[in-house]
């Protein structure tokens, strides 16, 4: 059996956000996966870029982070351990699904992958005691940082976002 390939699923809310599923080798010492291949993803990033970092977030259970974004950075958010509820919103305004957004289940076991393109926003809590969140970021030019991204309030009444937790431990942006 290959483990490089990815079932893909189109968003049900957002034709721009697509969800992969990579294929894994599973024996009696665990398994393996591949989480990237530069041909198979490039036709999802239109072509325009390239993922150019990586990074990992460790959090503790009821973590929340914020909806946060840019204009020009492609995301590849998955869940390397734990459980986590991820949510994509549309925050550009001209859009007809404008402050709509939908909820993926990702987790070590699941294996799934959220593209967040730009102009989206992305949030996520944290259902397990740990998980270890990860995310690729493709752009161009440098690297947009917190000054220059956009935040939403993760509870803001007009998105109606339904978060599985009531009181989540927030930093200081996301408050």
């Amino acid at each position: 059996m290959s483990f490089d390939q990815f079932t893909v699923r189109q968003s049900t809310v957002f034709k721009e956000v697509v969800c992969f599923t990579p294929s894994a080798f599973t024996d009696f010492r665990g398994s393996v996966y591949t989480t990237y291949l530069e041909d198979f993803f490039a036709p999802y990033l239109n072509g325009q870029t390239q993922f150019k970092h990586d990074k990992f977030i460790f959090n503790k259970k009821h973590v929340l982070r914020g909806f946060h974004g840019d204009t020009k950075s492609w995301k590849l958010v998955s869940s390397a351990y734990g459980e986590i509820y991820q949510v994509v919103l549309d925050n550009r305004p001209e859009s007809k699904t404008y402050k709509q957004w939908e909820a993926f289940h990702l987790s070590g076991e699941n294996r799934k992958m959220v593209l967040v393109p730009p102009r989206f926003g992305n949030a996520f809590c944290i259902l397990s005691e740990e998980a270890v969140y990860h995310y690729k970021l493709a752009y161009n030019g440098e690297y947009i940082d917190a000054k220059d991204q956009f935040t939403v309030k993760w509870n803001d009444p007009s998105l109606n976002v339904h978060w599985p937790i009531s009181d989540p431990i927030l930093q200081k942006r996301d408050q």
